[in-house]
């Protein structure tokens, strides 16, 4: 077992052994990444390797100053994004499209749900939305960040933000919905 660092200069010098580690060690973690930007498990899994590849290429620029993960996974984001804007119409964003910035403040409980299920619903989003959400929501990005990554404007950030929170929202609601035990009117 090597630490961080010996782990990274033994993968600069393609030792086999070290770099099993370092996807052993952090593919599972990546992939839930790359699913959270993505559609479908494919295209996560090609994202991943993708991401793995560069990962071994760049791992010479890695200079340590920030936790070996972050840096793994500003690659995986970096790399869904590419494919993502290399799809066909992947992010609609118009004036038009703008939504409220009005967004029902009624306070949703998620521990009626499991992981696997969230993941669903965020993935079910169309991919601009998706794509914003995980950007400003998980990863930490500010809206004029993600607009120059993306090469949209600040508003459309900020819209489709607001349209992923709001669709969330309703998907959230309907699920508790349907999955309320059925109250008994007297």
């Amino acid at each position: 077992m090597y630490s961080e660092q010996d782990l990274v200069q033994a993968c600069i010098r393609q030792e086999r052994l070290a770099q099993r580690q370092l996807y052993s060690q952090y593919a599972s973690k990546l992939f839930a990444t790359a699913m959270r930007y993505m559609k479908n498990k494919a295209d996560a899994e090609d994202v991943l390797q993708d991401s793995f590849i560069k990962i071994y290429q760049k791992l010479t620029a890695f200079r340590f100053d920030c936790p070996l993960e972050a840096w793994l996974r500003k690659i995986v984001v970096n790399t869904a994004l590419k494919a993502l804007q290399n799809q066909p119409n992947w992010m609609q964003h118009t004036d038009s499209q703008m939504v409220s910035d009005e967004i029902e403040q009624e306070e949703f409980t998620l521990s009626g749900f499991q992981f696997e299920q969230l993941m669903e619903i965020v993935q079910s989003l169309p991919d601009g939305c998706r794509t914003i959400f995980n950007l400003y929501a998980i990863e930490g990005y500010q809206h004029n960040e993600i607009a120059a990554m993306l090469g949209v404007s600040e508003g459309t950030s900020k819209s489709q933000y607001s349209r992923a929170r709001t669709l969330l929202q309703a998907k959230l609601k309907n699920r508790e919905v349907l999955h309320s035990p059925t109250r008994n009117e007297s």
